[in-house]
């Protein structure tokens, strides 16, 4: 028989289980790094499966407060939500650790890659796998998707915000003006009693990204101290997908500084798509052909950086910003548009992995059976990629 977790805070607990908590912080985010596939929506599933659904740390609803907490502040969405887990279960130790070791099993086989790349000149193809670890990831979201939904979709209003926000997204507008929109007209709807009285013009806050101006004699090479900085300054103000991370990269590398071709740039992203974990590992990737191993570590450690330092501030806000009528209004209007946002890039996903009959049976199977049966997306996913590698060797 099932004992129920223990949810005292992290200080309350004896020493020996404060030790005890941080392994298991640990051995869940290694975990996940090695296996979370498919980008962050991906990501956020499985840590919804994980630490909700299967060990109960947190409730569904304080989940969906962390995720919608990651979208407001720039850097990897699925990354910080890995942090503020960790801090929620694990205080400052936890924090670092999440962090850590949801990073370290992909910037590692990110670094393998760099290697073999730098010294062949090309990535290692690996179609078959992914090819068959898509289908089970796609079933993994939806399945998440469905979860959550029952906490976000409470009434029509939420409902009205996750299509229109769906809508929006499907139109163009950026992620951020979604989000904002979206808090802000829940925060009024349900405050409005509270507000029509008084004076209420507070300016949407407008979150710009400019690229530093052309230096009139870039530098032919960086060390590691400027490529720390120049990753420090991309994780500090980039929101938004692998993709708007490719627009900064090609700003501050391709187009400044000359330190990389196209295609090399291309590779980089390539890599950090199909390797499991943080997309934005991209960055070990071309700081290793920038800089060599120091170079890896240190793009790493800048991009990475700042959504530690931002979680570790913005953390303990967030219960706060519940129980205030205004503010806990705005979050659940942002977690009914992070929820769109989420089904957006699944169907995204979707699109471009159920490209067949054998990819689209694997996806049905696979959310079958974790419906039916409850197994663990950890082996599902194992499973999806020998299948695929199987598949490839056959035809």
């Amino acid at each position: 028989m099932k004992t129920a977790p223990d949810n005292r805070s992290y200080k309350a607990l004896p020493r020996d289980r404060r030790r005890q908590r941080l392994f298991e912080i640990a051995l869940v985010f290694l975990r996940l790094g090695l296996t979370a596939f498919g980008g962050p929506a991906a990501h956020i599933a499985m840590m919804e499966e994980e630490v909700v659904h299967k060990r109960k740390w947190i409730t569904r609803e304080e989940f969906l407060d962390l995720l919608g907490a990651t979208n407001l502040i720039p850097g990897p969405n699925s990354t910080e939500l890995a942090i503020h887990l960790g801090f929620s279960r694990g205080g400052v130790l936890g924090l670092i650790t999440a962090g850590v070791c949801f990073i370290l099993p992909a910037m590692a086989t990110v670094l393998v890659f760099a290697v073999l790349y730098a010294r062949h000149g090309q990535v290692t193809e690996v179609a078959g796998v992914m090819a068959g670890i898509k289908p089970v990831v796609l079933a993994v979201v939806l399945q998440a998707l469905l979860r959550l939904g029952k906490s976000v979709i409470k009434g029509w209003l939420p409902g009205v915000l996750v299509a229109a926000s769906l809508a929006l997204y499907f139109l163009g507008v950026a992620e951020i003006p979604i989000l904002f929109g979206a808090g802000l007209v829940m925060l009024l709807a349900k405050n409005w009693q509270r507000l029509k009285n008084r004076l209420f013009a507070a300016p949407l806050p407008l979150f710009l990204a400019s690229a530093a101006p052309a230096a009139a004699n870039p530098p032919a090479a960086l060390g590691a101290g400027g490529i720390f900085l120049v990753f420090l300054k991309i994780g500090s103000v980039l929101y938004g997908s692998g993709y708007v991370l490719l627009a900064f990269l090609e700003r501050e590398l391709v187009a400044l500084r000359g330190l990389l071709t196209q295609q090399q740039l291309l590779d980089a992203v390539a890599v950090g798509q199909f390797t499991p974990g943080p997309v934005f590992t991209t960055a070990t990737f071309v700081g290793y052909q920038i800089g060599g191993l120091g170079g890896a570590l240190s793009a790493t450690a800048g991009i990475f950086l700042p959504s530690f330092l931002l979680v570790f501030l913005l953390n303990p806000f967030i219960p706060k910003m519940r129980a205030s009528p205004l503010l806990g209004a705005a979050l659940d209007g942002v977690n009914a548009a992070s929820l769109a946002l989420m089904a957006a890039v699944s169907l995204k996903l979707g699109m471009g992995s159920l490209v067949d009959l054998p990819s689209a049976l694997l996806f049905v199977v696979s959310l079958l059976v974790m419906m039916k049966w409850k197994i663990n997306s950890f082996w599902l996913i194992l499973a999806g990629g020998a299948l695929g590698y199987l598949y490839t060797l056959i035809i």
